[in-house]
């Protein structure tokens, strides 16, 4: 069963009963500050502001909120914000990470580092759920912001990460579509090819928890008409959960595409370490990253 929308998803974290603990790094961000206190408010989470003691206290003060209510730990540096995250993960202070004031590759560089053991056996993979008005619930696209070319084994580990956080977040059997440009086997297209093999590798037992389709296109994955016009039979058809795009490009256009040309609503995080990483890109609003924090206080 999935959820619906957004809207939905909120509904069910705030009555959870349980707030989970999130260390936000470099915290003097208003968008991100702003999607916090707003997670805060609505019973979702209990922030760790980890940053610029001053310059965090002054977003407080420009958003008009109560420095009473919020913990701030000081630091010196973007880098040093992160350590300190990762630091508050290993000792069970937090329960996972949101991105602030710091870029993607400087965050990421500390999370990948071996020592801080947030690595798993698999790559950490990018989830980001859509909110599309003329389909029947929210799907996700993977991986849209990390892995550039994945390869065969790593699109395995891409869909691993997703079922297991969609698991956590209540969607049981998430129906996966591995994209291509159309649903015929075509030597010439390397995507359609892996696409089979994954859909191969699910029915053979090697990927558990989903059901996969593959190769198929976008109007097969998401409409029921376009099934039916093309004669095309398949339990993903038309009721997708997980779309596995073929490399960072086709994702990245994908995801933007639907938020800046069609309106819709996206937001994303980090899977596949050991705590969900709350990632959004510079010029996300103060929504998306709250969004992209419940999705990830879901998936803990």
């Amino acid at each position: 069963m999935g959820i619906k929308n957004f809207a939905e998803l909120i509904e069910q974290s705030s009555h959870r009963g349980e707030r989970k603990r999130v260390a936000v790094v470099g915290a003097e961000d208003s968008h991100a500050l702003e999607a916090v206190l707003l997670a805060q408010n609505n019973n979702i989470v209990t922030p760790l502001l980890v940053g610029n003691r001053t310059a965090i206290i002054e977003c407080l003060r420009k958003l008009g909120h109560s420095l009473q209510e919020v913990i701030i730990i000081d630091s010196p540096g973007s880098e040093e914000s992160a350590q300190i995250a990762v630091q508050l993960i290993a000792s069970g202070q937090a329960d996972f990470i949101m991105k602030g004031k710091i870029g993607t590759p400087q965050l990421m560089k500390v999370m990948l580092q071996k020592e801080n053991k947030l690595r798993t056996d698999r790559i950490m993979s990018h989830i980001a759920f859509v909110e599309v008005p003329t389909y029947h619930k929210l799907f996700a696209v993977s991986d849209v912001a990390l892995n550039p070319y994945p390869s065969l084994e790593h699109k395995k580990q891409i869909i691993e990460n997703a079922v297991a956080a969609m698991k956590k977040m209540g969607i049981v059997m998430p129906k996966v579509a591995v994209m291509s440009s159309a649903e015929d086997i075509n030597p010439r297209v390397p995507e359609s090819v892996e696409a089979s093999k994954l859909k191969e590798m699910w029915q053979a037992g090697q990927i558990a928890d989903c059901i996969i389709e593959g190769p198929i296109s976008y109007d097969l994955a998401v409409s029921k008409e376009a099934c039916e016009i093309k004669n095309y039979c398949s339990p993903v058809a038309g009721d997708v959960d997980l779309m596995i795009v073929p490399n960072i490009t086709a994702g990245n256009l994908l995801a933007k595409a639907l938020m800046y040309s069609a309106g819709f609503k996206s937001a994303g995080f980090v899977v596949g370490a050991k705590v969900p990483i709350a990632l959004s890109s510079r010029s996300a609003t103060a929504e998306e990253k709250y969004m992209a924090l419940v999705l990830a206080a879901s998936s803990c």
